[in-house]
């Protein structure tokens, strides 16, 4: 029999992030919602890992549900891994990190860089229930190409499919990306605390 759905809080407030779980926990007996608006966690951590830590934990606490965060971003090695945990506040826009990554690598020959996914499950109380990374291989392209995607994506081919990740089906994306990745890792884990008598 299967457990009635637990609430599950995405700790986040991007759209397209929230969304992309939602696809990837859809089979899971979840209600997925969005943290509380307003609700500010500071990134202060050095490493994706801990930064996903202070979130989900901090957002747990606040709404006393389960509360799941990632912390993710694109590491650039010509760029000695920048824009690293500091993805997001890169420049204040999408297409501006976007122009300011190019602009960086202008001079570059070296295009590798990966992506890096940590996710992080916390329930209230300070407890970390799981924490788990994924990884993606791929290179900067000179220009952005894509519909689809959100933050970096239109400039990340992925390594071994000729595609961005801007470029991908929903589908792809889960198959080849960071992300999904990590999920494929911690989506036993989760379904075992789920499933538990």
């Amino acid at each position: 029999m299967s457990p009635s759905p637990r609430t599950l809080v995405i700790a986040s407030g991007n759209r397209g992030k929230i969304r992309e779980f939602e696809h990837l926990l859809s089979s899971l007996p979840l209600r997925i919602t969005a943290q509380p608006e307003g609700l500010e966690v500071e990134e202060t951590g050095q490493t994706f890992a801990a930064n996903a830590r202070l979130k989900a934990l901090a957002v747990a606490n606040a709404t006393d549900s389960w509360a799941l965060a990632d912390d993710s971003g694109l590491s650039v090695d010509a760029l000695n891994g920048s824009p690293g945990v500091h993805s997001a506040r890169y420049a204040p826009t999408d297409p501006q990190r976007i122009s300011r990554l190019l602009e960086a690598l202008q001079d570059h020959d070296d295009r590798s860089a990966h992506f890096c996914a940590a996710l992080c499950l916390a329930a209230p109380g300070d407890s970390v229930l799981l924490e788990v990374q994924g990884r993606c291989e791929g290179q900067i392209t000179r220009s952005p190409r894509g519909e689809g995607g959100f933050g970096y994506d239109p400039i990340f081919e992925v390594d071994g499919t000729a595609s961005t990740f801007a470029e991908m089906s929903t589908p792809e994306k889960k198959a080849h990306g960071h992300r999904g990745r990590a999920f494929a890792l911690l989506e036993p884990q989760l379904r075992q605390l789920l499933f538990k008598a």
